[in-house]
């Protein structure tokens, strides 16, 4: 008959299996949900449009990696880029000038760029009123011009590339988005504005002419905080590269974002070096 001893040595080896099949457990869950991350971007429209536009891929990105993703509204360009800096949010979406002030001030880390008929660039466009007298970039001396966010540096580098001075203007303003650009360019508020390209093509039926294109720019980018472990950085960018458009569900994800997209690539920080230099910015350390 097992006497005491042996009932004790079986007593703890089987609450010593128990214990560490629970601590198992709880780890496991821990590391399948984590902590809640935060996904920012530079702000394209007013925050409830931003929600709906943004809701789709977190919700997607929290399905595919484990974890829960929510979107974080940032007011402006200036906010998108600190809250990632700080960690406020650990992925953000941003314009090609927020993220070299996101990488240069924080070492932002480049994630991934959203493709639009398969190319990872896009354009910006100054557009004036259909029936206006404006033909030319010179005939817009002495006129009223819209920009976006005032912080979005691209905008006045690329209009002054085009062959005219800030100061050559009657006036400018900035009106944020690029949508409120598009509208008071056309209602006559302002002579002309500055537009990414898929605004221009949206607006072109409501009585928006473009009089300038820029050179092919890199696109918009998915940047994270360079603190974010490199297990969840893989795991984002694989969920991001594999919407492709190819599906209804992947279809509505990436069109939500931005009308035109078709897919993500991987990012890489010497995809822009033309931004640089067309900002005369030297390129940060890494």
């Amino acid at each position: 008959m097992p006497n005491a001893s042996f009932h004790r040595t079986t007593l703890i080896r089987f609450f010593t299996i128990l214990g560490l099949c629970f601590a198992a457990t709880i780890n496991a869950a821990e590391s399948s949900t984590g902590k809640e991350l935060q996904l920012g971007s530079v702000a394209m429209d007013i925050p409830a449009e931003m929600v709906k536009r943004l809701t789709p891929l977190t919700k997607y990105l929290s399905s595919k990696i484990g974890q829960n993703v929510s979107f974080h509204a940032s007011p402006n360009l200036g906010s998108a880029v600190e809250d990632l800096g700080k960690n406020t949010t650990q992925i953000a979406y941003l314009t090609p000038a927020a993220y070299l002030e996101a990488r240069e001030k924080y070492a932002a880390i480049p994630l991934v760029n959203p493709l639009s008929k398969g190319k990872g660039s896009f354009t910006l466009m100054i557009a004036v009123q259909k029936d206006s007298p404006v033909k030319s970039i010179q005939d817009l001396t002495g006129k009223k011009f819209a920009f976006g966010d005032k912080k979005a540096i691209l905008q006045p580098a690329v209009v002054e590339n085009s062959g005219i001075k800030l100061e050559e203007f009657a006036s400018y303003d900035y009106l944020n988005h690029y949508d409120n650009i598009a509208k008071a360019v056309i209602n006559g508020d302002f002579d002309a504005g500055i537009v990414k390209d898929t605004v221009a093509e949206k607006f072109a039926t409501q009585g928006l002419r473009v009089i300038y294109t820029s050179p092919p720019l890199p696109s918009y980018i998915f940047a994270v905080n360079k603190n974010l472990p490199p297990a969840t950085i893989a795991r984002l960018k694989n969920a991001m590269l594999a919407l492709k458009g190819d599906t209804e569900e992947h279809r509505e994800i990436l069109t939500s974002l931005e009308k035109g997209y078709d897919g993500f690539e991987t990012a890489s920080d010497n995809d822009f070096d033309a931004i640089r230099k067309l900002l005369g910015h030297g390129k940060a350390a890494k």
